[in-house]
């Protein structure tokens, strides 16, 4: 039997930090408590990484190469509905294994410049993929929209799902969250399109839903 490769210690700072940053927000873990959950120790953690803003960075990298994957518009064939969903789908599955950064995510930019551009462009990116999405369905028949509702409509499509997280924990910070909010939010940001679809796309949108969140 093959034996797995063991991880390097980087790897598995990074990952301890992003499952306690999940669980506890990465204002309430400190590097000494990474190190304990790592198993090294505090001047080993530091040779790897300076500083927990680095571990921070770091992580965000990594999630920021995931969402680039579905920050991209079909290219070579019509829009169709299904697109919004698995633009969606693929989002709240970043957001949900990154979930720190949304929910802490004004503490986080108030204090490290490097990420408050980098989310910035994050969420440009998002509200720049929805317009071209809606504005793809429109050309297709699948939406009526003028291109002044489709700009409205793609930022607040990109602030419910910037934002969905901090409003579930807020909402019940004594319960922890499980991926059926991931469900509702993806629900709610696709709400907002459902008024512009058009009769064979809004059917397609109900069922879909139903499907989604049962």
């Amino acid at each position: 039997m093959e034996r797995k490769p063991k991880r390097r210690t980087p790897e598995r700072i990074l990952e301890t930090a992003l499952r306690l940053f999940n669980e506890f927000g990465e204002p309430g873990v400190t590097t000494a408590a990474i190190a304990d959950e790592t198993g090294i120790s505090p001047g080993n953690l530091y040779y790897h990484f300076r500083s927990k803003d680095e571990i921070v960075e770091s992580l965000f990298n990594s999630f920021y190469a995931e969402i680039d994957k579905c920050l991209v518009v079909p290219d070579m064939r019509a829009t169709h509905v299904e697109d919004i969903w698995l633009f969606l789908h693929l989002l709240f599955e970043a957001i949900w294994k990154y979930r720190f950064l949304y929910r802490d995510i004004n503490d986080l930019i108030s204090r490290n410049r490097m990420l408050e551009m980098r989310i910035r462009e994050v969420m440009a990116r998002k509200a720049k993929t929805a317009a071209a999405i809606c504005e793809g369905l429109a050309a297709a028949g699948a939406m009526r929209a003028t291109r002044g509702e489709i700009q409205t409509l793609a930022v607040n499509m990109t602030v419910i799902a910037t934002y969905w997280l901090s409003f579930e924990f807020v909402r019940n910070p004594r319960v922890a969250l499980g991926p059926e909010a991931l469900a509702r939010g993806a629900f709610q940001v696709m709400s907002l399109a459902a008024p512009f679809l058009t009769t064979d796309s809004r059917e397609l949108f109900d069922q879909l839903a139903r499907d989604y969140i049962s």
